[in-house]
């Protein structure tokens, strides 16, 4: 089985979710579709798939 080996991209000051959003919280640390934060989220859905090599 050939393995995928992911990039995540999570760039970006993420200026049309200011307030919420910001320097010290970008977006993709922040809890908007769940309790976890939309990087947490994206690497547990990675994990679930079991040709994506860790």
């Amino acid at each position: 089985m050939t393995s995928i080996h992911p990039v995540i991209l999570s760039g970006g000051s993420g200026t049309r979710l200011w307030p919420l959003s910001r320097a010290a919280l970008p977006k993709q640390l922040l809890p908007l579709a769940s309790d976890h934060s939309l990087l947490q989220d994206t690497v547990s859905r990675l994990a679930d798939m079991p040709e994506v090599a860790a």
